[in-house]
């Protein structure tokens, strides 16, 4: 099953949101893959993710492969449609 998602975090798809991409992914036993252009994520690998350089606006595809497949999608679209990253400490002043 595959689905796109907007990456919406005005600093892209850094540290944080990979962090919390990766423990989602981690839930399911469908392998989960992030792809941006020609370039492929696997969603359990922080260090995959961010060689993606998505920035803000950018349109990913999610793939996911397996017996939760369709749970799986869901749980990485939540993320992405959540506010998995807390604000900067300028936005908090």
């Amino acid at each position: 099953m595959k689905t796109k998602v907007c990456v919406r975090w005005q600093e892209g798809l850094h540290l944080r949101p990979a962090a919390r991409l990766v423990e989602t992914a981690r839930k399911f036993r469908s392998r989960i893959f992030l792809r941006i252009g020609s370039v492929a994520a696997d969603a359990t690998s922080i260090m995959s993710i961010l060689v993606l350089c998505a920035g803000m606006n950018s349109i990913l595809e999610v793939e996911a492969v397996g017996e939760d497949e369709q749970e799986a999608l869901a749980a990485i679209e939540s993320v992405f449609d959540g506010d998995a990253v807390e604000p900067s400490v300028a936005e908090k002043a």
